[in-house]
């Protein structure tokens, strides 16, 4: 570490831009990344169970310097500030660190050592960028104009089930308080994405996603004597198809919006008809008020085809439950140029909002925030798995030019607000 501030030290002596000097520097960050992100990657974490993730996050940051370095935020969450030596603003960096309940296909030797954990999202990634912004930044804390607040996440996946957790729970125990920063900037890593490359929207990115839980109560009966009975297998199946109509017959066809039911659970017996169903799904929309509208279509939906079948329902929205992730419009087009300048115009892409959700946006509705995706694809090598499948795997020759990004990001905001 010792070596590579010195070397950003050094470079300021030359006449580099700020982009050559952060090049060169996270260039020289290379192995410790990419250690950094294998160590993770070995040893994932669910969501709020992140205790060693936190404790080497937090000894990094110490020894970093950083300072007013809280821990146990959120659970297991950390937060740290790298202060500037000259006046000027607050910013934020944030970086989410909880894995998957998913096993890994992965033979490499730095796979998962805990069966059934993966880091199926690429959070391993984030977390290893972060620290090396963190480092490569404490190298020229001199001459930054402000101050970066650090910010490492955890369940951003969702807490478990009766638990709070993730973003909402941090910003409720302070993580944006003393100082608040006046923007906040993350990253995701994307497998549909080639390397080199980043992917942007500006306004609305990420859809909202709320959970939900279907109980269709019938009555139970011997499968010889339906008429005796209610089949609530028979109302639950009329329901799905009924609530798919919300999407094709209710919504406006340029609005953006998915409802999927992912379980279904009904019945013990070939011979018995049973008096109860429970389903579960999501709702993804990328506005809110196409979110609440939703929400009230497929409560008088249940309730007019569980009445047909003399059933009766319930409708609970207690699970994962995340707004629109929405780009500061402002924010956005003043990083560009510098992103540009950084990785090149043509590998900058505007892109389509993405159906997939994110906690980042509890943060966004505080203050102005700039979500990017970075490209982590490579068919070359075979690296085209899914997110959040047995298969999802990175290019870790993504992760400094993700580190350049950030760094650059960051400084560029500075300097533009002093």
């Amino acid at each position: 570490m010792r070596i590579c501030l010195f070397l950003l030290a050094g470079l300021t002596c030359f006449g580099q831009s700020r982009e050559e000097r952060i090049s060169r520097a996270a260039d020289a960050l290379q192995d410790a990344v990419v250690k950094a992100r294998r160590d993770f990657h070995q040893h994932p974490e669910l969501s709020n169970r992140e205790e060693r993730t936190a404790k080497v996050v937090a000894e990094k940051l110490r020894a970093l310097g950083l300072t007013d370095i809280k821990t146990g935020v959120g659970k297991h969450g950390v937060t740290a500030l790298l202060k500037g030596g000259k006046p000027g603003p607050v910013v934020a960096w944030r970086a989410d660190m909880d894995a998957l309940p998913v096993f890994s296909s992965s033979t490499k030797a730095w796979k998962s050592v805990n069966g059934g954990v993966h880091h199926a999202c690429g959070h391993d990634a984030h977390i290893a960028i972060a620290l090396a912004v963190a480092e490569l930044l404490a190298g020229m804390r001199a001459d930054l104009p402000g101050t970066v607040k650090f910010i490492f996440q955890p369940a951003e996946e969702g807490a478990p089930r009766g638990e709070e957790g993730g973003a909402a729970l941090m910003i409720k125990e302070g993580a944006l308080e003393n100082p608040r920063p006046a923007a906040i900037f993350g990253l995701h890593v994307w497998s549909l994405a080639p390397t080199g490359t980043v992917n942007y929207s500006s306004g609305p990115a990420m859809a909202s996603a709320d959970s939900f839980r279907v109980s269709i109560k019938g009555k139970q009966v011997h499968a010889s004597t339906p008429h005796l009975g209610i089949d609530a297998i028979a109302v639950a199946a009329q329901c799905v198809t009924a609530l798919q109509t919300i999407r094709s017959r209710r919504i406006d066809p340029n609005e953006s919006m998915v409802l999927s039911i992912g379980s279904i659970h009904g019945g013990n017996r070939s011979n018995i008809i049973t008096g109860e169903v429970t389903m579960e799904g999501t709702i993804r929309t990328f506005s809110e008020n196409t979110r609440e509208s939703v929400r009230g279509m497929m409560r008088r939906t249940l309730a007019g085809c569980t009445s047909a079948g003399d059933a009766t329902f319930s409708l609970d929205f207690d699970g994962t439950a995340y707004p629109v992730t929405v780009n500061d419009p402002g924010l956005t087009a003043e990083s560009l140029p510098q992103m540009r300048r950084v990785l090149g115009e043509a590998n900058i892409r505007a892109a389509a909002p993405v159906t997939g959700a994110e906690d980042f946006s509890y943060f966004q509705k505080i203050i102005p925030g700039f979500f990017w995706f970075l490209g982590v694809r490579n068919e070359a090598q075979g690296i085209t798995g899914a997110h959040h499948t047995p298969e999802f795997d990175l290019d870790e020759a993504a992760l400094v030019p993700g580190v350049k990004l950030a760094a650059n990001q960051l400084v560029d905001y500075l300097e533009r607000h002093r």
